[in-house]
């Protein structure tokens, strides 16, 4: 049995040498979790396998000596009479019942408590839940789903048995009460109490969300409904140490704001609370209502006028020879600023090779703080990169040669190719990829960052948009393919109509990889214009 789990745990050990902290940020890293998780249920099984073997023991000696003290008990003396009878009494309670005894303190969980606790480091923390579920909640914000639907699996597209238990919904209701985002806790406890209300076994009790509920109702300003609420938490547990107190200074701040206002007392609406009773706080981003909408597909700037100018081509590379043969097949995304889409830009074995080198190296990804320059984690881009040298294998050399024969550019000053994966609700909220002056100091080298070139590597189920809130645009992940945009000017001024945002990936997983090339070397590939926005 040991053995068995010593060789699981050496299994598993392998499986997650590579799991750091912020698991929730990348999906593929993810997934050695869910082989993990398969594992440990093996060793639980083993455990139990055992415990049954030891209970199946002890239950068959507990039978076979109730049959015997039965006859033993009836007539102690003529029982005895039988020197073999009096033999093995002395051997059963000197020898058998030691073995007994050896056999029930046999502990079989030892092993599965090793198990679990060698992995326990590498198992997601307070913060990666902390951090899934605030990604549902994005989602549920960016791509306008309620409670309900998330909760019974209802996503776009797709139904699946994935759905979230009455405690579920009010651990989800309690992490934003814990922030203080009264908003998506009203929404989740909501989702909670209802489930309840429909006869849901859980193991919070209603007395419990009404309580965490009433007060986020008060902290959105509908004093009448936290009113309500609270009274019924009175009628269920009238001792509740914060509830009598809290109706009653709910109800005095109710009538003053009336008096105040000459009105009389209304009851509080029936209709339950959803997504569009509240309004959602603003919050740091300007655009965001523009962003959201064209990660859900509307508001996308595209009529038949813009279209009209939008045009397919075999793209040789200015007569490259590499592009002779066989061009570089390329589309019009945008007209202006010219975003194109190149076609099998990638092929299966390059994305296999490119995820295998990046994968032990993913690390979260980073934003330049603009107050310090020092490179930080932020909330607004959830994803884990890893950076990659073309000397590192042959499919990297060649992936950075097709790039700058395609663009006309040389990579000599370009970045190492980045490699991203996005985990929960992944996503890079509107951002610009040029540096804005002053200058970061680490571009005075090799200058700013002239273009994007992003490759995608996965296909995506919904969401996971790329989109330029400035002009309306939205490009969707297709496996193989890759665009590519100039963030400057030829004047080498930053074109601000680029801002554009990694929409957070509903359902699947996403991987891009990207290469963001320099002013230093295009001199003569990109001379500059006679404007300063040619």
């Amino acid at each position: 049995m040991k053995t068995i789990l010593v060789f699981i745990s050496v299994v598993l050990l392998c499986c997650c040498k590579t799991i750091q902290g912020e698991i929730f940020t990348s999906i593929g890293q993810m997934t050695d979790l869910v082989y993990t998780e398969k594992e440990l249920v093996q060793s639980l099984r083993e455990y139990i396998k055992a415990e049954e073997s030891k209970l199946a023991a002890v239950k068959s000696w507990a039978d076979k000596l109730d049959t015997l003290t039965k006859v033993s008990t009836s007539d102690p003396e003529g029982y005895l009479a039988h020197p073999v009878n009096a033999y093995k009494l002395m051997k059963r309670l000197n020898t058998e019942w030691s073995e007994l005894e050896s056999l029930v303190l046999q502990n079989p969980s030892d092993g599965f408590i090793s198990n679990m606790s060698m992995h326990r480091q590498y198992f997601p923390d307070q913060e990666d839940e902390t951090g899934a579920a605030k990604a549902l909640m994005r989602l549920q914000d960016t791509y306008q789903l309620d409670s309900e639907a998330f909760s019974r699996g209802k996503l776009p597209g797709l139904h699946s048995n994935a759905i979230l238990t009455v405690d579920d919904c009010f651990d989800m209701g309690k992490t934003a009460y814990n922030d203080a985002d009264y908003y998506h806790a009203v929404l989740w406890l909501q989702q909670s109490l209802k489930q309840l209300d429909d006869g849901e076994e859980a193991v919070v009790s209603k007395a419990d969300i009404l309580d965490y509920l009433s007060y986020s109702v008060y902290q959105m300003g509908d004093l009448s409904r936290a009113i309500e609420l609270t009274r019924r938490l009175v009628a269920i547990d009238t001792t509740h140490e914060r509830a009598g107190g809290n109706l009653r200074y709910f109800e005095r701040l109710l009538m003053k704001q009336l008096n105040e206002m000459n009105q009389s007392y209304q009851p509080a609406s029936e209709e339950p609370i959803q997504l569009g009773t509240y309004s959602r706080p603003k919050d740091h981003l300007p655009e965001r209502e523009t962003y959201e909408a064209l990660c859900r597909g509307e508001g996308v700037q595209m009529n038949e006028a813009r279209r009209s100018r939008l045009f397919c081509r075999y793209q040789d590379g200015n007569r490259n020879p590499r592009l002779l043969l066989k061009p570089a097949k390329e589309e019009d995304e945008w007209d202006s600023p010219h975003i194109v889409r190149y076609l099998e830009a990638l092929s299966d074995e390059e994305i296999e090779k490119i995820k295998e080198l990046a994968k032990p190296r993913l690390a979260r990804a980073t934003v330049r703080d603009p107050k310090t320059g020092v490179l930080t984690v932020a909330n607004y881009r959830v994803s884990k990169s890893a950076w990659l040298e073309g000397e590192e294998d042959p499919i990297i050399a060649r992936v950075n040669q097709r790039i700058e024969d395609i663009t006309g550019l040389t990579v000599e000053t370009a970045e190492l190719l980045q490699v991203a994966n996005y985990g929960v609700g992944g996503q890079y909220e509107p951002h610009f990829d040029f540096s804005r002056r002053p200058f970061d100091k680490n571009l005075r080298i090799d200058g700013n960052r002239l273009a994007t070139y992003l490759n995608y590597m996965s296909d995506v189920q919904a969401g996971g948009a790329t989109v330029f809130p400035d002009f309306g645009a939205a490009i969707w992940p297709r496996k193989g393919t890759a665009v590519f945009w100039y963030n400057l000017f030829r004047s080498g001024e930053g074109d601000y109509r680029t801002r554009h945002a990694a929409c957070p990936v509903l359902i699947g997983s996403k991987w891009v990889s990207n290469k963001w090339i320099h002013e230093r070397g295009q001199e003569f590939r990109r001379p500059c214009g006679l404007t300063e926005v040619d």
